[in-house]
């Protein structure tokens, strides 16, 4: 098998694949649209995409599995700053000398993803 899409459920479809959109530079869906119940950011082949999928209910718990981004052409710090630029909250720093570590942030509904160097 082979993975298609990483699935979010989420209150905003369109506005949440935006935000994801923006800081992977992965484009939305040409089908979808504001007000869809879900949305597609699509991802270079063979990476799976981000699917946005509207559901009734908030968000309760930490998220069970959430995703780790390593920066291309940017440092870890950048990419920081770039995510809460967009949206995103910082959550946990876990950064330590020699530029070891990395931040777990929180996109605009409140998912953990994490910024490694």
């Amino acid at each position: 098998m082979r993975l298609r899409h990483v699935t979010v459920d989420c209150a905003r479809p369109f506005e949440l694949a935006t935000f994801w959109s923006r800081l992977t530079g992965w484009p939305i869906s040409g089908i979808d649209q504001p007000g869809d119940d879900e949305v597609l950011v699509e991802a270079p082949d063979p990476l799976p995409g981000l699917l946005f999928i509207r559901v009734p209910e908030p968000r309760a718990a930490k998220n069970r599995v959430h995703l780790d981004w390593k920066p291309d052409g940017r440092s870890r710090d950048e990419e920081v700053e770039r995510a809460v630029g967009f949206g995103a909250t910082i959550y946990e720093d876990h950064r330590g000398p020699e530029d070891r570590g990395w931040v777990t942030l929180r996109d605009p509904e409140g998912n953990e993803f994490c910024i490694e160097r």
